[in-house]
């Protein structure tokens, strides 16, 4: 064992393309003389308040290695309330380098993990199993919050020499599922698995799928696509699997949805260095949806920042409906009327996803519920792409949301009844599931209609009259019973817009 003190002093700054970075010096190992031996170094450092966002550990590995093992540890000094503490995650790039883009990323565990390995034939969770090569690897650290004290960390990297294993191919879930047609498919398009900082495996989060009364679900795994290869005997006939990534940088989280199996999106870039443009077209090149994930979360790095020129789509409730929700929706709601003051024909589609990780998370809570040609990739994005979809909070909940003209048009959610400006238009909505609730018909003049509380039943249908020069839009809104004076309810579930009149 050979100790390196790798402290703030030892060090290169640079720039990755995106964010700032530190190089530390590089550990070495040397070439074994020995089939299986194993050797070990431990190299420790500290960290002062506002190091850069990412810390690169180059280590030169020799010919014949087999395994590469890292372990870390780091300390934890009490703060004063309201300030963050330490939190390091870790991650691994290999001999191809550290380039902004990821062709050299072999795995990140952020915090979920305190050691990882790579093998040809075998990697930790979060991790990509392949050979290992010869060259200069890096552990990468990301000092997510670091205390005032600074952070002192340590970390212990293991070779372990012999045979490569022999490589497996990864076999992913197909592209289509056993559908109805026609017809309105649910689904929870942000899950975590163990292959991030979730504590459920794939089986597990499949079985939560089903018993929730899910059609589809998305992987989204925090900044890796390691896990893909996990879901083909999650999917069947009765549950599609989508592939994708959350990618989690430090200023907004962006949901990857529906990308080619294996497609990996790089985060270590912030706003201000106007990387995402690429990187969002990196995610609708491999067949993907761009959609910023609780844009107005409050935890550290969540909130955010990008702006919304990229979006497919938005993710407006995440998990249960707290205040955060509500700020989403009323700023969705306000970019809608806006863009038809300013005579915009494109919208940003709304819709909702649980973000479960673990007990007592509720995978499909809420769920967005869309209306597709069928139950594959193809159609279940072009489904929320075009906003053909509500979000309810569970599969008990169900909508149907329509605008008729008077000469018998009709349109959906998503769509635009073709009518003219004084043409009286008749909004109805039909709901099952919502015992108690009340419904609220909002347009780009605000809320204009409520209506309730509904049976205890769940069910019931509500109508309102109105003309496109009243309402250039309608949505609808299914609240609980209101929980302290003016403040609405919690929703139940809420619909995209219906949009009334001719362009």
């Amino acid at each position: 064992m050979c100790d390196d003190d790798a402290g703030i002093a030892r060090r290169a700054l640079f720039v990755t393309g995106g964010a700032a970075a530190l190089t530390l010096s590089g550990v070495s190992f040397a070439s074994a003389a020995d089939g299986h031996e194993q050797q070990t170094r431990t190299v420790r450092g500290t960290l002062p308040a506002g190091s850069p966002d990412f810390v690169y550990v180059p280590v030169e590995v020799p010919p014949g290695v087999r395994e590469f093992r890292v372990a870390y540890t780091y300390d934890r000094p009490s703060v004063p309330a309201g300030t963050p503490g330490n939190a390091l995650d870790i991650g691994v790039f290999d001999e191809r380098g550290t380039k902004l883009g990821g062709e050299g990323f072999r795995g990140w565990s952020g915090g979920a993990r305190t050691e990882f390995f790579v093998r040809a034939d075998e990697a930790t969770p979060g991790y990509v199993a392949g050979p290992v090569r010869e060259g200069t690897w890096h552990v990468v650290l990301g000092p997510y919050t670091v205390a005032p004290q600074g952070l002192t960390y340590e970390l212990t990297i293991t070779l372990t020499h012999g045979e490569q294993g022999e490589a497996v191919r990864p076999v992913y879930p197909p592209e289509r599922a056993r559908g109805r047609g026609r017809a309105w498919y649910r689904g929870d398009c942000h899950l975590h698995s163990w292959h991030s900082d979730g504590r459920r495996t794939p089986a597990e989060i499949g079985a939560l799928a089903r018993a929730a009364g899910l059609d589809f679900v998305n992987t989204s795994e925090h900044n890796t696509h390691a896990g893909h290869g996990a879901w083909a005997d999650v999917a069947g006939d009765d549950l599609l699997v989508l592939l994708g990534e959350e990618v989690t940088t430090r200023t907004g989280h962006v949901l990857a949805l529906g990308t080619d199996p294996g497609t990996f999106v790089d985060w270590r870039y912030r706003a201000r260095d106007r990387r995402f443009g690429r990187f969002a077209r990196r995610i609708r090149e491999a067949g993907g949806l761009v959609v910023p994930a609780h844009p107005h979360a409050t935890c550290v790095g969540c909130g955010w920042r990008f702006g919304f020129g990229e979006a497919d789509a938005v993710e407006v409730w995440n998990g249960p409906y707290t205040p955060d929700d509500e700020v989403t929706l009323a700023d969705w709601d306000a970019r809608l009327a806006a863009g038809v003051r300013e005579g915009r024909a494109d919208w940003i589609p709304a819709m909702g996803n649980s973000d479960a990780h673990r007990d007592p998370d509720t995978v499909g809570s809420p769920q967005t519920v869309v209306l597709a040609d069928d139950l594959t990739r193809r159609n279940v994005l072009a489904a929320i792409r075009a906003g053909r979809s509500y979000v309810a909070e569970s599969s008990r909940v169900s909508l149907t949301f329509t605008a008729t003209g008077g000469r018998g048009e009709r349109a959906g959610i998503g769509e635009r009844l073709e009518v003219g400006r004084d043409t009286p238009v008749t909004v109805r909505l039909e709901v099952e599931g919502v015992p108690r609730c009340t419904v609220r018909f909002v347009t780009d003049q605000g809320v204009l209609f409520t209506g309730g509380p509904l049976p205890v039943s769940g069910g019931g249908v509500v109508e309102w009259r109105t003309t496109p020069s009243y309402a250039a839009y309608v949505r609808a809104e299914v609240r609980h019973e209101v929980a302290a004076g003016p403040v609405p309810g919690a929703l139940a579930a809420f619909t995209n817009p219906v949009f009334l009149g001719r362009d």
